[in-house]
């Protein structure tokens, strides 16, 4: 086994604190990876608070995971100690469902294997994410980073980026197409700069004025108050696509009123329970759908990387040092980041000379 260092929670009602741990040795088909940066996603505080009611302890949280190859299993080919690499939200899938062969390993017929809170398929030994010093993750779940992507920046790609990168691909977002964007936060600042790079016309609904001036920076067209009820009006029947980014409660209705006939509104937070009820007739009497999408298959995961290489993309963060994570989750939930915090691992270091 290998002796890792990270930071853990070991209860809901607790905070966030250095926990020494152990990783599996390597398989031959895995890579060792050193962790230099893991962005802090809201998926990390549902899973330490247990909002979700699935989390199991002690739990290091972290699925937005960049750093260096370190080491290789003996059938290892497709990377080399050295190497930038990324691991997103998943690390296993069983391989062979159509899921699978279809490269959705997300939506493994067996069920993926998570990064962290969740169980590896060969050993039955918890998994633990990226709030730590290194990683060992089979070869099929390492990404590349590209060359010339910061990799700071970057981590939030692996899950904040292809989160909103895999719908807009999916539905075949692009040129002539009108897209709304629900919220402007670590998924909403990435679905408008995706959304302006596949040349689709791109409207913000925003509960905040404040937040005007941000968006037409990271290139949006139109900025709608969603709580200005002429504006939302105005905008009625207008847009081919909605991607709701907003991970709480909130009435759906509203966006889907803005679709155009055969118009789509696509769900990527977790919203439960969905309140209130989303109206019948106004879905009925124009086609319009109602959808949901989580993060990408490993294809097109690396698929998404390379966009952003080309296109110059990345998330706008704000780098934390590791015991600092318990204020960062706070601030978080308050909204009080732009756009995602993402923590510098060498701080590590600070925390083992105080231990």
């Amino acid at each position: 086994m290998i002796q890792s260092y990270g930071f853990a929670c070991t209860a809901a009602n607790e905070p966030m604190k250095p926990w020494s741990f152990e990783r599996r040795d390597l398989r031959d088909d895995d890579v060792r990876i050193e962790i230099t940066h893991c962005g802090v996603c809201h998926s990390d505080i549902h899973q330490v608070r247990n909002d979700w009611g699935v989390a199991t302890y002690p739990l290091v949280p972290g699925h937005e995971i960049v750093g260096r190859v370190t080491e290789v299993g003996a059938a290892v080919t497709a990377f080399k100690p050295g190497d930038n690499v990324g691991v997103g939200c998943m690390v296993d899938s069983c391989q062979d469902c159509p899921s699978c062969a279809d490269g959705l390993e997300q939506y493994c017929e067996k069920g993926m294997t998570q990064t962290y809170a969740d169980t590896d398929k060969q050993d039955g030994l918890p998994t633990y994410g990226g709030y730590s010093d290194q990683i060992i993750v089979r070869e099929a779940f390492v990404l590349r980073m590209p060359e010339g992507l910061d990799l700071a920046a970057s981590a939030p790609l692996l899950c904040a980026g292809i989160t909103t990168y895999s719908p807009l691909r999916h539905w075949k977002v692009g040129k002539g197409h009108k897209l709304g964007v629900v919220g402007l936060g670590g998924l909403g600042h990435m679905a408008i700069k995706f959304g302006v790079a596949l040349g689709a016309e791109v409207t913000l609904f925003t509960r905040s004025k404040s937040k005007e001036a941000e968006a037409r920076a990271l290139g949006v067209h139109h900025v709608v108050l969603s709580t200005d009820e002429e504006q939302m009006n105005a905008v009625a029947g207008t847009l081919d696509f909605v991607l709701n980014t907003v991970p709480v409660p909130h009435d759906l209705n509203p966006y889907n009123n803005a679709l155009k006939r055969d118009g789509t509104q696509i769900i990527v937070g977790v919203l439960e329970p969905i309140e209130p009820p989303v109206a019948g007739f106004p879905l009925i009497f124009r086609r319009r759908s109602l959808a949901g999408s989580l993060i990408g298959g490993i294809a097109e995961t690396q698929e998404m990387l390379d966009f952003c290489a080309e296109h110059g993309i990345v998330c706008d963060i704000e780098m934390i040092r590791m015991k600092d994570i318990n204020e960062a989750f706070e601030r978080t939930v308050k909204g009080d980041v732009h756009y995602r915090f993402v923590i510098d691992m060498a701080s590590l270091d600070e925390t083992r000379a105080a231990a």
